[in-house]
């Protein structure tokens, strides 16, 4: 989960009260070329594979396409107005300390459009936060209902509707157009860690995924992207097991995994969901090694077996469920060499989507990330970024 997410993290209120190839790739900072391919739609999304990126990018500025930065306050400093105008961000995640109503928060979002109109990039900036409902809510208003109270509703189906709808507009008003919502994660036990929060619709996985793939349809008929999250699912985790405070293993089988965990996923994906975050546990089931967003195993497993065509996005690239001998330059392209197309910095430091930038464009310019991949994942971030003009 996003370090944003969790309800025990005190300086981090949870209710806000207030495919494509490379033709030609230069290297010193200088241009990179676009085959500029054809966005074409999946038979499973409701959002093109892949996008043209833009040409003439500079490898700096392709490596920013991938990058989501945070900043401290109520106001986006000088320093992230001047990255976005230079191309080199996005998008940008909003928490409850960014935020003292959703007034003051369509007045940043105005400055944000207003350094991008200076972008070489020309596409709307990905503006984000995390709007789950329940206790999980940046802006006040919609959605009011927890996941849990609306897998005990009377008609479930319509008050998911009614969350995705109440959540889609709410964000779009402030002038966001993509939440970090729905969790489709299947809890086990009462009071286990996703229960706790009341972040799940329930124990059954086809429930959830029924509930889940409501909201998505819901909120993204308002042109507010949703984002599945966290796959493969942590729904299993103890009430302990916290992947912002410590590292997590979950150990169940990979039939299990695959029947119960990642059943919802097939749904959300059915019903064309733009995004899914991957969780920082380890699932040894897949990958005994690797917390699941820096694993090819699992991004391989959401790509081949659930068959999501749209755009990977990590979890808090500062979760300290990974190692803390990795710096965020190391977590972010372990993380791209995995298979993640979007890096999720929430530090609250314009500094550490500064470091991602800066580490994924040493790695393009000395070839340890191919530049077709690289490419390709910038081009299906730019095929969302389209879509939500």
């Amino acid at each position: 989960m996003d370090v944003s997410d969790s309800p025990h993290i005190g300086r981090r209120t949870v209710l806000a009260g207030a495919g494509a190839a490379v033709a030609a790739l230069a290297v010193g900072g200088r241009a990179l070329a676009s085959s500029s391919p054809t966005a074409t739609a999946s038979s499973t999304s409701a959002y093109p594979q892949a996008g043209a990126v833009p040409a003439g990018l500079t490898e700096r500025q392709l490596a920013g396409q991938r990058v989501i930065y945070s900043y401290p306050g109520h106001t986006p400093p000088a320093s992230l107005l001047k990255k976005i105008g230079a191309g080199e961000v996005a998008g940008v995640i909003f928490f409850a300390e960014n935020i003292t109503s959703a007034k003051q928060l369509a007045t940043v979002v105005k400055q944000l459009e207003k350094a991008n109109r200076s972008s070489p990039v020309r596409l709307p900036l990905l503006l984000m936060t995390d709007q789950e409902g329940g206790q999980v809510r940046r802006l006040p208003g919609a959605p009011a209902l927890s996941e849990k109270q609306i897998g005990l509703a009377s008609d479930p189906v319509a008050a998911a509707k009614a969350a995705g709808t109440g959540a889609g507009k709410n964000l779009a008003g402030a002038g966001l157009n993509l939440n970090l919502a729905p969790v489709l994660d299947v809890y086990r036990k009462t009071g286990d860690f996703t229960d706790q929060a009341q972040r799940s619709y329930g124990k059954n996985a086809a429930q959830v995924g029924k509930l889940g793939a409501a909201f998505i349809t819901a909120q993204q008929h308002t042109v507010v992207a949703a984002t599945a999250k966290h796959f493969p699912g942590l729904g299993a985790a103890s009430a302990h097991q916290n992947t912002d405070l410590g590292p997590v293993t979950l150990t169940q089988s990979l039939t299990t995994l695959r029947t119960v965990d990642e059943a919802p996923y097939k749904q959300a994906v059915a019903a064309g969901t733009q995004l899914v975050m991957l969780s920082w546990a380890v699932y040894p089931a897949l990958d005994a090694h690797h917390p699941a967003g820096l694993s090819a195993a699992v991004v391989k497993e959401l790509r081949t077996h659930v068959g999501f065509k749209g755009v990977t996005i990590t979890d808090a690239l500062e979760a300290k469920a990974i190692s803390p001998t990795l710096t965020t330059g190391d977590r972010a392209v372990l993380a791209a060499e995995a298979g993640m197309d979007l890096l999720l910095c929430s530090s609250r430091e314009v500094s550490q989507g500064e470091s991602a930038v800066t580490s994924l464009t040493t790695a393009l310019h000395n070839k340890t990330l191919p530049a077709t991949p690289f490419h390709d994942a910038a081009a299906r971030v730019t095929a969302l970024r389209a879509a939500l003009r």
